[in-house]
């Protein structure tokens, strides 16, 4: 993503701002820590590759994975080459965190090495990606240390986690924020179960795939032999994919079709992936602090909203937790115009960051569930939109126009008003002289 010196794009302006912020915060501890709570520093070694044509070849080959941080060129502006060092200092930090993973990491300028770029199929600047065997992922997560640690560690589990009992089966349960398959197999050398498993790295670790070969634990999933259900975040009930059992391909589709949810929680892992995944240039977001009690109550409505309508293929409600993204709140506030200390829910345009959010009447007092599904399918057949809020700005700026005519008219009257006002005093004055002109001539 590229922002310009004023990025209009909502996203170049939260992925440049976490980007200026977050590097250094795992670099230095605010006290001296006990031993077994030391924060990582980095160790000066230089670890991360400068990837060319001559080779790109012997990296691949080297590392079981390899990230690439494809960049423009290095620029000649001192407050831009700051920028690009500390992106650096965020892979040399990775780098030297999982120094014995056998992740190798490089940096590939689009300009210099125009040709390996090619080569690679990289595309989008200043973006991450991962070369994992056969496959290459797209790293769509804010760019600190910790977000990348994470998401470079889940690349290296099993694409697929296998529940065995209860307490399993319980921690499975309480995953209601994410996306999530389950199916049940008869062993892992089921040919159904490896489809599964070839469909699970295609989307690894973005979405989570989990499978049971114990009866007991199907039992509770309600799952039949060979049958695989689709959890989307935040509802009650799953979906059966139909026609079992399936192929990889046959899965691939179905999740692809049905990925984008009714309700989903802005996580720092793929924060740009959300929002890019916008409908027809919008957003409906709703902030609410999940440890508040205001908030947790309007996110309860949130998702009986989102449960009871969740067949509406054009809803997608995406909802930030504040407290995740701390250092985004005073921008979110000046720019959106809202207060983020109570819960809100709005329009959002993806283009210039233009907004429009729901009147809440009574500040003591949540919109009922029924109120928020008048106002989201007044969003959705168009009669709420950010449009209107720039007609309403054009219309005050025509009515500011109207109030300096009437000004102007105004001194043009009270102009008028004078002038006649120094005829009058002038023909006074000469009616005055021509009396005392008759007076001098009667003497």
């Amino acid at each position: 993503m590229v922002a310009t010196l004023f990025p209009l794009d909502l996203g170049s302006i939260m992925h440049h701002l976490w980007l200026m912020l977050l590097p250094f915060l795992g670099l230095v501890s605010v006290a001296p820590a006990e031993k077994g709570l030391e924060f990582p520093r980095y160790d000066g070694k230089d670890r991360v590759l400068d990837i060319n044509d001559r080779n790109y070849r012997k990296a691949m080959n080297k590392y079981s994975m390899l990230c690439l941080l494809y960049h423009e060129p290095i620029p000649d502006s001192k407050e831009l080459q700051k920028k690009h060092q500390m992106t650096e200092m965020v892979l040399e930090l990775v780098a030297q965190v999982l120094e014995e993973k056998d992740i190798g990491f490089g940096m590939v300028d689009a300009k210099k090495d125009a040709k390996v770029a090619k080569k690679l199929g990289l595309d989008e600047v200043d973006s991450v990606y991962v070369f994992k065997e056969d496959r290459v992922i797209e790293f769509d997560g804010l760019l600190s240390a910790n977000t990348m640690t994470e998401f470079l560690l889940d690349l290296l589990e099993d694409p697929v986690e296998v529940l065995d009992n209860a307490l399993e089966l319980r921690a499975f349960n309480r995953m209601d924020e994410e996306i999530r398959l389950v199916g049940f197999f008869k062993n892992q050398e089921s040919e159904h179960f490896e489809a599964f498993k070839e469909a699970a790295e295609q989307f690894q670790p973005y979405i989570k795939f989990f499978a049971t070969f114990e009866k007991t634990v199907a039992k509770q999933l309600t799952l039949k032999m060979n049958e695989v259900d689709f959890y989307e975040p935040f509802m009650e009930e799953p979906v059966t994919i139909p026609e079992k059992p399936h192929s990889e391909e046959e899965l691939v589709a179905f999740i692809t079709k049905h990925r984008r949810p009714t309700l989903r929680k802005l996580r720092a892992e793929d924060m740009f992936e959300t929002w890019e995944d916008d409908i027809e240039g919008i957003h409906i977001v709703a902030f609410a602090e999940e440890e508040d009690p205001d908030g947790f109550e309007f996110l309860e409505i949130l998702k009986e909203v989102a449960r009871d309508n969740t067949h509406l293929p054009d809803l997608s409600i995406v909802w930030i937790d504040p407290d995740d993204f701390s250092l985004l709140i005073p921008y979110w506030e000046k720019t959106f115009k809202v207060d983020l200390f109570r819960p809100q829910i709005g329009v959002v345009n993806v283009t210039d960051a233009d907004s429009v959010w729901m009147a809440m009447d009574d500040e003591e007092d949540l919109p009922t569930a029924q109120e928020l599904e008048d106002w989201i399918e007044d969003v959705l057949s168009g009669k709420v939109n950010t449009e209107d809020d720039d007609d309403e700005d054009d219309d005050d700026d025509d009515d500011d126009d109207d109030d300096d005519d009437d000004d102007d008219d105004e001194d043009d009257d009270d102009d008028d008003d004078d002038d006649d006002d120094d005829d009058d005093d002038s023909d006074e004055d000469e009616d005055d002289d021509d009396d005392d002109d008759d007076d001098d001539d009667d003497e």
